[in-house]
């Protein structure tokens, strides 16, 4: 398991550079899931005061009183101190490296968004309805009454449209 901590690690530039080596440098295979006794190794990687401090844990789990195990790390080689000196690289290799193919990015699709969790969400456009026409169940009493047939309102003061065949 890698783990950094400090702030440098998301805000500088040079430091996320860095950390992008160090993870390409250090990563295992990529795993779907992980069991808890199959961590055994863990690289700490701190930046602090200009400096960035390696450290490398042996993970031991000792028994607790619920199921789950209590988890103590015990320090073990190497552990590393760097210091960040010579950071100019070339720009342009970056930017060309870190660019993605237009085959993998694919088509942007219109009227569709995704909020923070991933939800798909679609804007579709109609014209207004009329809901004058809409087809509704026949239900006995839903009829209009005889005196409404011979009014020709409708009770809101509106006429009544008649069916011209």
């Amino acid at each position: 398991m890698l783990i950094f901590a400090g702030e440098a690690f998301e805000t500088s530039e040079d430091y996320k550079r860095l950390k992008n080596l160090l993870t390409d440098f250090f990563r295992g295979p990529t795993v779907s899931g992980i069991r808890l006794a199959g961590l055994e190794h863990i690289l700490h990687f701190t930046a602090v005061d200009g400096k960035i401090y390696m450290r490398s844990y042996k993970v031991l789990m000792k028994k607790s009183g619920c199921r789950t195990p209590r988890i103590e790390l015990e320090e073990m080689g190497p552990s590393f101190d760097f210091v960040m000196r010579r950071t100019h690289l070339a720009d342009d290799l970056y930017k060309l490296t870190m660019k993605r193919p237009k085959a993998l990015q694919g088509k942007k699709k219109k009227n569709i968004s995704h909020d923070t969790f991933d939800t798909k969400y679609g804007r579709i456009h109609m014209q207004k309805q009329d809901l004058g026409k809409l087809q509704t169940r026949k239900v006995k009493a839903l009829k209009k009454r005889p005196a409404e047939k011979i009014a020709g309102t409708i009770e809101d003061g509106t006429p009544k449209r008649r069916k011209i065949n």
